[in-house]
């Protein structure tokens, strides 16, 4: 798999995959399992993206942006 998340971008996944399983914790505790689903899945999708540099939506959409 060709890298297709530039720097920048990783870092906004990066921390924006931190917040939602942070609030997948929170919704966890709070009972509202579906919320926790969602977000803990969104969350880790994220943090897979800005680990490794891939991201599937944007190789099907023919988004680089490892050139901003």
């Amino acid at each position: 798999m060709r890298q297709n998340v530039g720097e920048t971008d990783q870092v906004v996944r990066g921390t924006v995959g931190i917040w939602l399983v942070m609030v997948a914790i929170s919704a966890f505790r709070s009972g509202r399992k579906t919320v926790c689903l969602i977000t803990g899945l969104a969350g880790l999708g994220l943090l897979q993206n800005a680990l490794t540099g891939f991201c599937g939506g944007n190789w099907l959409f023919g988004v680089d942006t490892t050139t901003d």
